[in-house]
């Protein structure tokens, strides 16, 4: 359906695609690989003749209708989600927007006179609606919608007081609503939660159309492909298979060309011997100059390009007590909703209980108040002895000093700390080189994200709650967290949609439902088991 066809492409003085080819066919499901900066986004642009490449060309089936996700979503306001899912169709959101002024019209006692002509052009608009399924699309809408999280009211509601995270998933719904021969979706499973993502995955699954997509998540891309394209060095390599299966395809390909370098390296030196300690002798001078021949004709073997994911050892958290914090007769509500009614939970020392619960459970109530971030309207909430906390959530990414560069950060920070040990933290969280100099004002979501966890674990407290902690980290980052955590010995709260994340870290789960919290012993992996479902209310 779409070929890449040897193309080249610099931005500035550097060479994204260098005489790169690929293919996109119909049915196949595509992951985009690459790490930040290798030119995913500009793939996207190109395909989609927002840009053009500066040699080869991109070749696209006639007729066929593409869509394009994107973190960019542009300016929402004055109509309403389910409207603006519709209007990604065409002519049927404009006649359904003509048939709710016509609607308004008729009602309005001073346009009585005019009344004849507005049913006359109500009928006939609304005969075209018809004939376009206009009604089973506002259906199919809100059904894309619910699945995506929104509540009735907000479906209905103007998508100009909807938060940016809200307004990407009325993005998203508008490209699958719209079901292209070809789907480009750029980072999807960013601001979704778990079930609005286990959803995704299966519309995903019954999509008959050709997909390329970026994600952070290494679950959803899991289960979502069936074939990998990796950007790397400028060029495109495809694997045949999942995300696991490329991961080990990969590791193996390094393999075999660490070997055919090192055998090799082991042959160059021994011929370059050779040369060295025969090259004054007369009597040597045919096989020496035969030889310096062949080394010159010889095809180099390169060593192969390793991800560099810095390593960090934190230092290990001080004791608490055993009672980390407890929790009793905890009420809550936000106006004549009810969060908590009599809520009772004891976290104990090295629990890492992640919480799970539907839109409006009250995961992130939870977390405030255990911080003190909010007080509850009855109840109490008691810190234990020794208990010296840690809090990431998404509004800490608001405090940092704009002003401040990221070395700034660290060194205002920890004061008494080396250049040296302060730059390896930096690397550990992805600000390598000159990205230390970077003010926080310019970084990106994701760059606050890493920095802020950065801040935190250096000097890491014992307990930590974390709201949503790898939001916008790419996968070597999330990689490291996970490898950093999984040697913590403090207690953690948190919450989480990444699966991955969830079933690495965490030993207990608490469920909040309607009826109340329930909690299981054993992590994640043991509550899909014992419950056969990957969040409340969803089967798995």
């Amino acid at each position: 359906m779409i070929r890449l066809d040897n193309i080249t492409k610099q931005n500035g003085t550097r060479l994204v695609f260098i005489e790169a080819t690929a293919a996109l066919q119909k049915g196949e499901k595509i992951g985009l690989i690459g790490p930040n900066g290798a030119g995913k986004t500009t793939l996207f642009r190109m395909i989609t003749g927002q840009d053009e490449p500066d040699e080869g060309q991109i070749l696209s089936d006639r007729g066929i209708s593409i869509g394009f996700f994107s973190q960019d979503v542009g300016e929402m306001t004055g109509r309403s989600a389910v409207s603006e899912l519709m209007d990604g169709v065409g002519a049927v959101s404009a006649l359904a927007a003509e048939l709710a002024t016509l609607e308004a019209k008729m009602a309005d006692p001073d346009q009585a006179d005019n009344l004849d002509a507005i049913l006359e052009r109500f009928g006939d608009v609304q005969a075209r609606y018809e004939e376009l399924d206009g009604y089973a699309l506002d259906s199919k809408a809100r059904e894309v919608l619910h699945g995506l999280g929104f509540s009735q009211e907000m479906m209905d509601g103007d998508v100009g007081t909807l938060s940016g995270g809200w307004k990407m998933r009325v993005a998203l719904g508008r490209i699958l609503l719209m079901r292209p021969d070809v789907m480009l979706l750029d980072e999807p499973s960013n601001h979704l939660d778990l079930e609005s993502l286990i959803w995704l995955e299966q519309f995903l699954a019954g999509y008959d159309g050709a997909l390329l997509m970026t994600s952070h998540d290494r679950e959803f891309m899991n289960r979502v492909i069936n074939k990998v394209i990796e950007i790397d060095g400028g060029t495109l390599t495809t694997f045949s298979g999942d995300y696991e299966f490329y991961e080990n395809q990969r590791a193996q390909n390094e393999k075999q060309q660490q070997a055919q370098f090192e055998r090799q390296q082991a042959m160059l030196a021994k011929e370059i011997s050779f040369i060295e300690r025969f090259k004054a002798r007369a009597s040597h001078a045919a096989q020496v100059q035969s030889r310096v021949k062949k080394l010159e004709k010889i095809d180099r073997v390169e060593p192969p390009k390793r991800r560099q994911s810095v390593a960090f050892d934190f230092a290990p958290a001080p004791r608490s007590g055993e009672d980390v914090v407890n929790l009793r007769g905890v009420h809550k509500r936000y106006g004549n909703r009810v969060i908590y009614d009599g809520l009772d939970l004891l976290v104990r020392r090295r629990e890492r209980c992640c919480v799970l619960g539907v839109n409006g459970a009250g995961k992130s109530t939870l977390l405030k108040l255990v911080t003190g971030t909010t007080d509850p309207d009855a109840g109490s909430v008691t810190v234990g002895g020794s208990v010296k906390m840690g809090y990431f959530a998404q509004h800490a990414m608001d405090l940092l000093d704009g002003d401040r560069t990221v070395m700034d950060m660290l060194e205002t920070s920890f004061p008494r700390d080396g250049q040296g040990a302060l730059r390896s933290l930096a690397g550990a969280f992805g600000f390598s080189g000159d990205d230390v100099e970077k003010r926080c004002r310019v970084l990106s979501g994701g760059e606050k994200a890493r920095l802020v966890m950065a801040l935190m674990l250096y000097d890491p407290p014992n307990f930590l709650v974390l709201d949503e902690p790898t939001n916008h980290l790419d996968m070597a980052t999330k990689e490291m967290l996970i490898g950093a955590l999984a040697q913590y010995e403090g207690t953690m709260l948190f919450v989480s949609h990444d699966r991955h994340f969830l079933a690495a870290l965490s030993n207990r789960v608490l469920e909040l439902t309607p009826e109340g919290l329930h909690m299981y012993g054993g992590g994640y992996t043991e509550y899909v088991a014992r419950t056969g479902q990957e969040a409340p209310g969803l089967h798995a």
